[in-house]
């Protein structure tokens, strides 16, 4: 690695350097402009160059949005082979890669509508009858429209992921009409059954795939219909959203993932919310975590029902001063 391949500030790739600064690559195509494999190890090491997808990767400060992406998966997606399932959600901004995804990149799923299987290492391909209307171009890619890929990830995904999946795509703007309008050309179709079921539940208030998975966990404890993102005032103007709750008992449960719920920090500020919640609104705000959801043993259903019980018990206990949410 060249020291004058940096910027000014010696943090990012500068335009010194080869490699292109918004467009993806592959390594063999960083060979090509002259970076040894020694130096592009180094490059990534450093954090100076990023991986998009399993063999294409770019520089760190490339944005991460729709063309880039389709750019990437350009690079090892064959012309006759269609973007699907949650490749295809990645690219049209829907979140629900493999948790694993995480640490190793996902292989790149496509179908194909010919003859023929694509057969590639970096891609997971098989044969799938599409209509016309469930494809769509982006940027040059074919790729599953945001309907057909909703209802491949809520039918063929296992059933907490099948939920978020949905719960992502309304939020991203698809009508829940739409996919219930769909349902009937998948009759006799693997997953159908878990599709009806999971379509009626689908909002797309839920801020995360975790957040979706808690939500189902609260159905299958049978307690009353939840509202996902339920925000409880404070003074001044400001508010606290809670993850899930069911206004009538006061009874709210929250998902603390990693990435924000984390440093001293993160539980300070946590445990002051909570705190508040409880005292000056009235609330029982029971906390998961992803074991506690996606664990070998995992069954929140217990906590979710006795939380739930508890707080019924607290309102005859407590006398409110002012409503606890809005």
């Amino acid at each position: 690695m060249h020291p004058d391949w940096l910027d000014d500030a010696g943090s990012l790739l500068g335009s010194r350097s080869p490699l292109p600064l918004d467009a993806p690559f592959t390594r063999d195509d960083a060979l090509g402009l002259g970076v040894s494999r020694r130096g592009f190890d180094a490059l990534a090491r450093a954090g100076l160059v990023r991986r998009v997808l399993h063999g294409v990767y770019a520089a760190a400060q490339a944005p991460d949005d729709v063309r880039l992406r389709a750019a990437a998966l350009g690079l090892v997606v064959p012309p006759h082979a269609v973007v699907s399932d949650r490749t295809a959600a990645w690219l049209h901004g829907v979140a629900i890669l493999p948790r694993s995804a995480l640490s190793v990149p996902p292989p790149v799923q496509v179908v194909s509508t010919e003859d023929t299987r694509v057969r590639r290492p970096e891609a997971d391909g098989h044969r799938r009858a599409l209509l016309e209307r469930d494809v769509q171009v982006v940027h040059g890619l074919r790729v599953t429209s945001p309907l057909r890929t909703a209802l491949d990830l809520g039918r063929l995904l296992w059933r907490f992921d099948a939920l978020a999946a949905l719960d992502g795509f309304l939020r991203a703007g698809l009508s829940r009409e739409a996919v219930l309008g769909d349902l009937g050309r998948f009759r006799g179709f693997r997953g159908v059954r878990q599709l009806r079921v999971l379509t009626p539940l689908a909002d797309g208030r839920s801020q995360s795939p975790a957040e979706s998975a808690l939500r189902l966990w609260w159905y299958d404890a049978l307690l009353p219909t939840p509202e996902p993102q339920l925000v409880v005032p404070r003074d001044h103007g400001s508010w606290f959203a809670l993850d899930l709750a069911d206004p009538p008992s006061w009874y709210a449960a929250e998902y603390d993932g990693d990435e924000f719920h984390t440093t001293d920090a993160d539980r300070r500020h946590d445990a002051d919310r909570r705190a508040w919640l409880a005292e000056e609104r009235g609330w029982t705000v029971e906390v998961f975590t992803k074991d506690d959801l996606y664990g070998p043993r995992a069954d929140p259903i217990p906590r979710l029902q006795e939380g739930h019980a508890r707080a019924r018990r607290a309102l005859s206990r407590w006398s409110p001063g002012t409503p606890g949410a809005a």
